[in-house]
């Protein structure tokens, strides 16, 4: 059943038929926090993080929290003035045009499934290595079909309702958490008690911001940082389903950041104090196994560590796999209730108040995909998933720095009115903004150089991570161009920042972006 977009009234949401106060502050940061995927994330990145940096790789991760911290910022702000589950495609529309939002959305929107069938695949190839099942880990066609029943059994959980995800996502990522908890005190215990052979005893130069060994260096260490952050906005996606939708998002978006840093810098340092960064850029395709073998050892207490290490990951990219779709289905919403995107994708279930119809369709598109990744593979003979992985830190940088931007350009009236307008409301987020739209411009670069993969690969003289990353963003032109001669009216939408309205602490209403009866 489709719901009409009403005008919000004293600062209210508008209406999309969306579940409303279904979370708390502590529901939506929990669900910011398991967006993320910490253990997933760290096993999958790490490794590339110090190939790229060496010792360096926690202050890379501390490094990586300070944009991430002033986007978050911006998305606080943001949704103070207009809590909408399309966010960063609602706020730039509104600061920069419909044509900058939309492709704002779009980038969002297809991040999500570039990195579905890479969290499907590791779900997959975990819960068999889980049951001692290691031919079928190994085996395509086996972890395809796993992983596409992860990817629909989400979906499923994300359209019954949103209670039952945040339920869901609570237990998944305490489980995750206890295990990297005792990872990193049985790592750090062992490695001061010069219990493991190798070991490297943590020192404060690996926090400094200083020796990364280039630019270049530094530029492809942070665009993996970026990457392993990614997700704390599904917080503000669930925004209109939020207690108190203009205050409480923004705050879990930034409390989420908050936790994640702490996360990241503590295991960095376990993980690399137990054989160096070397041995985690040898192991790169998975980290924690690699070092948990180490730290846990033989014997039935290091047999059951590791399990405990498997189902950490496990739960990390099955968590993830499902607040992947939220956000995508949302976005989704927002734009097809904004008319733009074809109308039936803001179809909302009768019953569990959920973007079904957006929710099926991304999930099914996700299993196409993976299967497309998987053939691929096959007839190139490359690592496909792996570029489709590293391309997706492209689209991150874009709509993350879009959205500290538009803060801004939303904002200008306002920043010079106060100390804490000028740090929160435009300092913070333009150089959040900038920062990303730097690491942007600089990794389109290493991209062009085709031995930016080992081994070196070319596809037209470029690496094929740029075809996967830029090329994917580019793509929503042609489908934006097509959806304008469908239906133009949201692409007559001029730009809204904060001029005559007080800010957002004044409630004045926020229009809709389209009005009711606008011409097509």
């Amino acid at each position: 059943m489709a719901t009409d977009m009403a005008e919000p009234s004293g600062g209210a949401v508008d209406s999309k038929g969306l579940k409303p106060g279904a979370l708390s502050l502590a529901s939506a940061t929990v669900v910011g926090v398991a967006s993320t995927a910490p253990g997933y994330s760290i096993a999958a990145s790490l490794g590339f993080v110090t190939l790229a940096v060496g010792f360096k790789a926690p202050a890379v991760m501390w490094l990586a929290f300070i944009p991430m911290a002033c986007i978050a910022s911006a998305f606080f702000y943001l949704n103070r003035a207009d809590p909408d589950c399309g966010t960063n495609f609602t706020w730039v529309t509104r600061s920069m045009g419909p044509r900058s939002g939309w492709m704002g959305g779009w980038s969002s929107m297809i991040a999500d499934l570039v990195i579905m069938p890479s969290l499907a695949l590791i779900a997959a190839q975990y819960t068999f290595q889980l049951f001692g099942l290691q031919n079928l880990a190994r085996n395509d066609l086996a972890t395809l079909i796993l992983g596409i029943a992860f990817i629909m059994s989400m979906t499923w959980i994300c359209v019954v309702g949103i209670e039952l995800s945040a339920r869901v996502q609570m237990c998944l990522l305490l489980t995750e958490l206890l295990v990297l908890l005792l990872f990193c005190a049985v790592a750090l215990i062992r490695v001061y008690g010069h219990d493991i052979a190798g070991a490297v005893e943590p020192s404060w130069s690996w926090l400094t911001p200083t020796h990364f060994g280039g630019t270049s260096a530094l530029t492809e260490g942070l665009l993996a940082a970026v990457f392993i952050y990614w997700g704390w906005d599904t917080a503000a996606s669930c925004n209109e389903e939020t207690e108190d939708a203009s205050t409480t998002p923004g705050l879990a978006s930034v409390l989420s950041t908050v936790i994640l840093v702490a996360i990241f810098v503590v295991v960095a340092i376990a993980a690399q104090a137990v054989k160096g960064p070397n041995f985690l850029s040898n192991n790169s395709d998975d980290v924690l196994s690699a070092t948990g073998r180490i730290v846990f050892g033989n014997g039935a207490w290091g047999w059951l560590a590791l399990k405990l290490l498997i189902i950490a990951v496990l739960t990390s990219s099955a968590a993830s796999c499902q607040t992947t779709i939220l956000p995508a289905a949302r976005t989704a919403l927002s734009m097809a209730m904004h008319r733009a995107l074809p109308p039936k994708l803001g179809e909302i279930h009768p019953e569990y108040l959920t973007p079904a119809r957006a929710s099926w369709i991304f999930g099914v598109l996700a299993s196409v995909w993976f299967t497309l990744l998987v053939i691929l593979s096959h007839a190139s003979g490359g690592s496909v998933l792996s570029w489709s992985i590293d391309g997706v830190g492209l689209m991150i940088a874009y709509y993350y720095g879009q959205t500290g931007i538009a803060c801004v350009i939303y904002y200008h009236r306002y920043i010079f009115m106060s100390v804490k307008n000028f740090i929160f409301v435009g300092l913070l987020p333009l150089v959040g903004g900038l920062t990303l739209a730097y690491i942007f411009v600089m990794s389109i670069k290493d991209f062009t150089d085709p031995a930016y993969e080992d081994p070196p690969t070319s596809w037209l003289g470029v690496s094929p991570v740029l075809f996967f990353g830029l090329g994917a963003l580019l793509v929503g032109v042609p489908i934006m161009l097509w959806w304008n001669s469908k239906d133009s009216a949201f692409f007559h939408v001029k730009p809204d920042p904060v001029a005559s309205r007080p800010p957002p602490e004044g409630g004045t209403p926020l229009p809709p972006l389209v009005e009711e009866g606008a011409p097509h």
